[in-house]
């Protein structure tokens, strides 16, 4: 079945509403989960799941380790490119599924050559600071007030230039370095600023027609879910201040459009480094965020009410 597609053909008991259809044909799906994806180590490559748990800080598991540079106590983050680009070669999965309540499960670390390390082997650090170049510790623990830092490609309408200014406290080259708090709508976890990124199908394909033969892919914008059926365009502006639906319980209150760097131009998996994507976006979908300025984005960030486990396929609504 391809991604996306409703989980049953069309039928009495299906839970997709169908006008028209045939044996042969499926209906149109309403506004759905066409995929979910968990990221169990800040910046590196994740894994894709059927099923996720929803909690108060967003997908379980998801950003539950970081990377801590020991020099300067600030985590590992692939927005600082010369630094910790590497860390987008590296994938992690959990040995065993999380749980509410209970520690966080040791994670399987692959690097580019296929070896791989496990969080609770004692020369785990050590091999991640050879592969990066900095003396680095694994944790699940977000140490208070820890911060990361943030590279701004030469790119115009990227940020509030402003906001770069007030931050900077290096540069790479020409190109600024900010030092940002991180959490700072998740206090004490390791996401960037809120704990769940939602971003739909339709503002792919649409920044697919306004690039410049850029690939789009959904894994450079690393969301937590992906939601197809919507209107076409940058359908999920407008549902800043309203609340999603991801199941009966489960309720996602949408707090901000989602600013857009330069992590989402760099090379990962089997996507080339492309600046294209980053420049359409600051180009064509540049948003006033209130009280923050005007920032190029793509998605929104979501805080959780209600707790429950959503599927891909399921139903998605909006209030």
């Amino acid at each position: 079945m391809p991604p996306g597609s409703p989980p049953e053909r069309c039928s009495p008991d299906s839970p997709w509403p169908c006008s028209s259809a045939t044996d042969e044909a499926w209906c149109d799906a309403p506004m759905h989960i066409e995929a979910l994806y968990r990221f169990p180590v800040k910046s590196l490559l994740g894994e894709r799941v059927d099923q996720a748990r929803m909690t108060d800080r967003g997908v379980l598991g998801d950003r539950a380790y970081g990377l801590v540079d020991v020099s300067d106590g600030t985590v590992a983050s692939a927005k600082h490119p010369r630094k910790w680009g590497a860390l987008l070669g590296l994938s992690a999965r959990f040995v065993t599924e999380p749980e509410p309540g209970a520690p966080v499960p040791p994670v399987v670390i692959t690097l580019p050559d296929g070896t791989q390390l496990r969080s609770d082997d004692p020369g785990t650090d050590a091999a991640l600071s050879d592969l990066v170049g900095r003396e680095v510790r694994l944790t699940s623990e977000a140490p208070a007030g820890i911060r990361f830092e943030e590279q701004w490609p030469a790119i115009d309408g990227l940020a509030p230039t402003e906001f770069i200014e007030g931050t900077t406290h290096d540069y790479e080259g020409d190109e600024p370095v900010s030092a940002i708090d991180l959490g700072m709508l998740a206090p004490g976890t390791f996401f960037d600023l809120a704990p769940l990124h939602l971003l739909t199908r339709a503002t792919l394909d649409r920044l697919t027609e306004l690039g410049d033969g850029s690939d789009f892919d959904v894994l450079r914008y690393r969301p937590n879910v992906l939601v197809a059926g919507t209107e076409p365009g940058f359908a999920e502006d407008e549902w800043v201040g309203r609340t999603v639906g991801l199941d009966d319980a489960v309720r996602a209150d949408v707090s901000m459009l989602t600013m857009r760097c330069v992590m989402t131009t760099l090379a990962q998996g089997e996507l080339p480094e492309d600046r294209g994507t980053l420049r359409t976006v600051a180009k064509h979908h540049r948003r006033e965020i209130p009280g923050l300025g005007t920032w190029a984005c793509a998605g929104v960030y979501a805080g959780v009410s209600g707790t429950g486990i959503v599927r891909t396929g399921d139903a998605v609504t909006l209030a």
